[in-house]
């Protein structure tokens, strides 16, 4: 049985499933090391969930909690399932494990984007009750 767990102190193990992951996240995602794990591990504001059996780590989600003067806000970003595992319910148990902890600290909303030829991850966010926003998305590359 799958179950879903944040990551709170990294590890070696985490570590080369976490980035046995980001390829099929982006091409252009590059490995993390252990210390840019670890400190995701005890950021106060990013909440790293894997979907783990046994020790094999299925599917990842990051949650980024957030306060700002209109209330507490939650970001969805590098959601991804395993290839192997996709079909099986893996992103949908992230997702609403995300959406517990967001509840918990009574969040306002939850916002997330996914790019158009991501069929499947849209379709899973629209079965959830999530919303196509009419938006302009602007991005200053840093790298």
């Amino acid at each position: 049985m799958v179950e879903i767990i944040e990551i709170s102190e990294a590890s070696n193990e985490i570590l080369s499933q976490v980035n046995g992951l980001l390829p099929q996240l982006s091409k252009s995602a590059s490995p993390l090391s252990l210390e840019s794990l670890d400190i995701l591990a005890k950021s106060e504001s990013t909440n790293l969930f894997v979907a783990k059996e046994g020790k094999k780590v299925w599917g990842m989600l990051s949650l980024v909690l957030f306060p700002i003067p209109t209330g507490t806000k939650a970001w969805v970003e590098d959601v991804v399932v395993d290839s192997s595992a996709r079909g099986k319910g893996i992103g949908k148990a992230l997702m609403n494990h995300a959406l517990k902890k967001v509840r918990e600290k009574r969040g306002k909303s939850i916002d997330l984007t996914s790019r158009p030829s991501r069929e499947t991850a849209n379709k899973l966010y629209q079965s959830l009750g999530y919303q196509k926003r009419e938006t302009n998305v602007y991005r200053l590359s840093l790298s």
